[in-house]
């Protein structure tokens, strides 16, 4: 008797045991499902726009203009190693329309590695932005900062270094005709016209000394071809950059040297100083050859009282020399300021500049030949976006 109870003790607890191991284990796999359930977030902005500018007689009598910036949406995924980072813009017809700005396809090889596919960001220069402002800086308007074209890229970023390498088969195709000029309706600024972008590599290394203050010092290269649909013939381009970021808790410098040349298989009669390059649905001529210098600084204040959390004041400069005997330079200072209230972020700037397209000025070539004698002009302007 005593052995049977003894025995059916044993038997309970074995199979108490295996119950609950089989619980554990049904509660292990469910966490292993959630840990690789793929994740998504979406996010977005609507942004407004104030703007009074010198060079706009009647808009300066009507005190400026006040309206729709751009509704985005933001698509970040990801599952196991893989993820996805996507953007949308919606602008006005008036301002480009409706156009991807970013989305590719990406790999974490391990902590510090990843690869990327798809329209990815061009590693060149110092990233996102060589400036503070929401206008960019002069590297932007010649296709040299915050640039996105199709292909695939590496990347590395340990303690000390960082490496990029990217192979661009080309920027946004949207026609893919068999001699199609491409499309000015994109984000970032290509060439246009009667030559493309094709079979672009780029490099870049940055060097991060282990000091307590925080400053990266870099060198960007890139080289690839223009393929002329008039003449079918294979020309070429070239842009090389020395780059400086310094940050500490409310200090931030940012400088930029740049050298860019490009050298267009044109037909016979038609000029190789010039080419063209397009965004938000209008082209314009850029020269073919010039250097460009550029610096920011910024200072943060931190207030965290009620809605106000932080303004950063912030100035960038930045001088184009255009190498072709006759073309007038190219200049561009913002003085401005930046405050963050929550998902409310608003720009205050000041831009003034000369041979700039889009501060005064005749749009179409003022980054080529440009004005010998230009006249400064200034924009006022305020930007106000809610960021989710």
């Amino acid at each position: 008797m005593k052995h049977a109870l003894l025995s059916r003790r044993i038997l309970f607890f074995f199979l108490l045991f295996e119950i609950l191991g089989f619980g554990a284990d049904v509660i292990a796999q469910e966490k292993t499902k959630e840990k690789t359930k793929p994740k998504l977030d979406i996010g977005g902005a609507l942004r407004f726009n104030y703007n009074l500018s010198s060079w706009k007689p009647e808009m300066k009598k009507r005190g400026g203009d006040f309206g729709f910036d751009l509704f985005r949406l933001s698509v970040k995924g990801e599952y196991k190693k893989l993820y996805i980072n996507a953007e949308y813009r919606f602008y006005s017809e008036a301002f480009g329309g409706n156009f991807l700005k970013q989305g590719w396809l990406g790999y974490h090889l391990d902590d510090k590695q990843e690869l990327q596919i798809g329209l990815i960001q061009v590693p060149f220069g110092i990233e996102r932005y060589t400036s503070h402002n929401w206008f960019l800086n002069l590297p932007y308007y010649v296709g040299l900062e915050d640039d996105y074209d199709m292909g695939v890229s590496y990347s590395y970023k340990g303690k000390n270094f960082e490496y990029d390498f990217a192979f661009l088969k080309n920027a946004e195709e949207l026609t893919f005709g068999n001699n199609s000029e491409a499309s000015p309706h994109r984000y970032s600024y290509d060439v246009v016209g009667s030559n493309k972008e094709v079979n672009q590599i780029n490099g870049k290394i940055i060097y991060k000394p282990g000091t307590s203050k925080f400053y990266k010092i870099g060198l960007s290269a890139e080289y690839g071809g223009l393929y002329n649909i008039d003449t079918q013939e294979m020309g070429n381009h070239y842009a090389l950059a020395i780059h400086y970021e310094y940050k500490d808790d409310d200090w931030f410098i940012k400088a930029q040297a740049t050298k860019a040349k490009f050298n267009p298989e044109n037909k016979q009669g038609q000029t190789r100083d010039i080419l063209q390059m397009g965004a938000y649905g209008t082209p314009y001529e850029v020269a073919s050859d010039f250097e460009i210098y550029n610096v920011g600084i910024s200072h943060l204040f931190y207030i965290n009282k009620d809605f106000l959390e932080k303004i950063e004041i912030y100035d960038d400069f930045g001088y184009m020399h255009k190498s072709m005997d006759g073309f007038g330079e190219s200049y561009m200072n913002v003085f401005g300021v930046l405050i963050n209230s929550g998902p409310v972020s608003t720009y205050i700037d000041y831009a003034a500049g000369y041979n700039h397209s889009w501060l005064g000025g005749n749009f179409d070539n003022e980054f080529s030949t440009g004005s010998a004698n230009p006249k400064w002009e200034a924009r006022f302007n305020i930007n106000v976006g809610y960021y989710f």
